[in-house]
């Protein structure tokens, strides 16, 4: 039995700090998991910012409410879901995912939560666990299940090499250099390909 593990920024919709640091005029809140492999390291720098600022939740939902699923991907969501069970494994927030849970037509999706406080400022945040999609990928396996994952980013690595197969999307160029063994696409056509050759 197979399921699908699938990162959901940069892969189903764009990066939401990327379109923030773009409505805020932030250029610093532009950096995510493609460029900082330490995911903390990265969460303590934004909320120093968003603290440095005074923003909070608010404006950053604010954002997310015009932000729309990459072209294509609601489509290749639902064929995937037709074909077996697709969980998104994701390093956002519950907080931010729902209103694109929403226009994605309400895939499973396993992710963290946000501490904030009632003035709206995020004062943290709470992981699900430690290396979450390479976790709950050992969890599925250990269950029964085979997985195959996708995601672009360093903190989709884990899930990518543990699967029966791992394909990079979107990736950024120099993590397709490092990591050449890892088929690597561009279109959902192709990624869609891949699988059904995995799962057929």
């Amino acid at each position: 039995m197979y399921i699908i593990c699938l990162d959901m920024e940069g892969v189903l919709v764009p990066e939401i700090w990327i379109a923030f640091a773009e409505e805020s005029g932030i250029p610093e809140l532009k950096r995510t998991t493609r460029d900082e492999p330490d995911y903390d390291k990265l969460m303590k720098e934004r909320l120093g910012i968003l603290k440095e600022h005074g923003l909070g939740l608010k404006e950053i939902q604010s954002t997310i409410a015009k932000i729309d699923p990459m072209p294509g991907a609601k489509e290749f969501l639902d064929e995937l879901r037709s074909m077996c069970q697709v969980i998104i494994l994701s390093d956002t927030f519950e907080e931010f995912a729902k209103p694109l849970m929403e226009k994605l037509g309400w895939p499973t999706i396993f992710c963290n939560s946000l501490e904030v406080a009632p003035s709206g400022e995020i004062t943290g945040y709470k992981m699900r666990c430690e290396k979450s999609k390479l976790t709950t990928v050992k969890a599925l396996q250990s269950i029964g299940y085979e997985t195959i994952a996708s995601g672009d980013s360093f903190n989709d690595l884990g899930m990518i090499q543990a699967s029966k197969a791992g394909f990079l999307f979107k990736s950024t160029e120099q993590i397709k250099k490092d990591y050449p063994e890892l088929p690597a696409f561009e279109e959902y056509s192709e990624l869609l390909d891949a699988i059904k050759k995995v799962i057929q």
